[in-house]
């Protein structure tokens, strides 16, 4: 798994129809800034609304995941999202002309595809993993579905289904490494039952269904006047029916390829929390309603993290900034620099690390005899951290000075000494304005919170 944001290289467009809409339309992927993640923007309504790719913002799972903001809707959003959780891209704006993105052959392959022709670009952020903490689960008696999230330090699905078909049957389809979704998962394509097609065209649902794009399960003996009255239906001269009970003798691309396409729905369905996961997914007879009120479940324990935060240091992961990145944008010099690099930077969030020794000069006269660190120079940590997040808002950094205008609500929990691991984790709590940023830090040593305040800073220009 990749440990830096990664964007794309260069805008990349695609073109088609929408399944269910039937409405034509093209599709551009752009890159973006960190901290963005995914959202969509309906080039073709007034004023070119956005809408961020949040579990929050879904209005609709009658056939596939719909979500809508600022008056735009888009429809079907799961097989794109899975495809850029497939790559390991974070941050891309989806620009499209119509209702629904296209698509396509029914998977994520094409886009995939299209992606992968463009180049991605590594972006100086860590991703901001969520790894999910204790077992999360989902059940729902009545339709027979369970999903459960177990911790990990990577990320893999195994998906159950089961039709009561004798076609399909039981299947399952497993996901051991997110390195391997363009090659095992993506190109598994969206499937359907005869019995549904129906109602599906009934409710104006499938306009750009086409046999070309979606799998048709035959699981019962049809008529010759039926299979004429499907035909009619698909726009199509004629349709006949495999032995196997597939529409029109498509082949397959697995055997198991309907238990692939619902783990490709899964991925996509959980983008929509917001974040890159960590975790061991298992889902038993999962569908879009369940997999978004799973996604509901876990960013509301992912908020509750963030509520309150116990940022976890890897020692072993390259840090954002080193001390040479942070002294190009921080003034201060020794004795006065008090943290060591920055573990993770976002236009919200940054975390810092600070190794305390005992060659520090401060502990000759503060406690020689019994060494502690002043609970001054925590919270100076603490600025200091909460410096590099204001300073993260301007392009220019070294052409600003920062400076405290105020501290409140400070605490001091636990005592900090020779050999702690200081952790400063700092997040705002308004929108900077007019250079003034607000925010909360909290310095944690072993996972415990030694102090905490509540920061105002300003940025001012150099020639001001």
């Amino acid at each position: 798994m990749n440990d830096k944001q990664h964007t794309i290289k260069a805008p990349v467009t695609v073109r088609g129809i929408g399944l269910h809409t039937g409405v034509e339309a093209t599709m551009t992927f752009c890159p973006a800034p960190v901290g963005h993640g995914y959202k969509f923007q309906r080039i073709d309504l007034p004023g070119q609304p956005i809408v961020d790719a949040d579990v929050d913002n879904v209005v609709d799972l009658s056939r596939g995941t719909t979500i809508e903001q600022n008056g735009a809707r888009v429809n079907t959003v799961e097989h794109t999202l899975a495809a850029l959780v497939g790559l390991q891209l974070d941050n891309v704006l989806i620009q499209l002309s119509g209702p629904e993105p296209p698509i396509m052959d029914g998977s994520s392959a094409e886009f995939i595809k299209a992606l992968s022709t463009v180049g991605f670009e590594e972006q100086n952020a860590l991703r901001n993993y969520y790894e999910i903490p204790e077992s999360i689960r989902y059940v729902d008696n009545a339709r027979g579905v369970e999903i459960a999230a177990l911790p990990l330090s990577d990320y893999r699905l195994t998906v159950m289904v089961d039709y009561n078909s004798p076609v399909l049957g039981s299947q399952h389809a497993t996901l051991t490494d997110i390195d391997l979704f363009s090659e095992e998962i993506a190109s598994s394509r969206t499937f359907c039952f005869l019995h549904e097609l129906e109602m599906l065209y009934k409710n104006n649902l499938i306009r750009g269904g086409d046999l070309s794009n979606a799998i048709v399960v035959v699981d019962r003996v049809v008529s010759d006047d039926e299979l004429t009255e499907l035909a009619k239906m698909l726009g199509k001269p004629r349709v006949s029916v495999k032995k196997e009970g597939i529409l029109n003798n498509v082949d397959l691309r697995h055997k198991n390829e309907p238990a692939r396409h619902k783990l490709l729905d899964l991925v996509g369905d959980l983008a929509l929390v917001g974040r890159p996961l960590k975790g061991q997914i298992l889902a038993a007879r999962p569908g879009h309603a369940a997999n978004v009120a799973f996604a509901k479940k876990i960013k509301k324990k992912m908020l509750e993290s963030r509520t309150n935060p116990v940022p976890v240091y890897d020692p072993n992961r390259e840090p954002v900034m080193d001390i040479n990145r942070i002294m190009q944008v921080l003034p201060h010099r020794y004795p006065f620099t008090m943290i060591d690099k920055v573990i993770h930077l976002d236009d919200q969030v940054v975390t810092a690390v600070k190794n305390v020794t005992i060659n520090e000069p401060f502990f000759q006269g503060h406690f020689p005899g019994n060494p502690v660190m002043p609970g001054v120079l925590q919270i100076e940590g603490l600025a200091q951290t909460g410096g590099i997040l204001v300073m993260n808002t301007v392009s220019d950094p070294e052409n600003y000075w920062q400076y405290f205008l105020g501290i409140e609500n400070a605490r001091f929990r636990k005592k900090v000494l020779p050999g702690d691991t200081i952790v400063y984790h700092c997040q705002l709590l308004a929108p900077i304005k007019r250079g003034i940023a607000k925010m909360r830090g909290q310095a944690f040593v072993n996972g415990k919170v030694v102090c905490e305040a509540e920061m105002s800073a300003a940025i001012v220009r150099k020639d001001a």
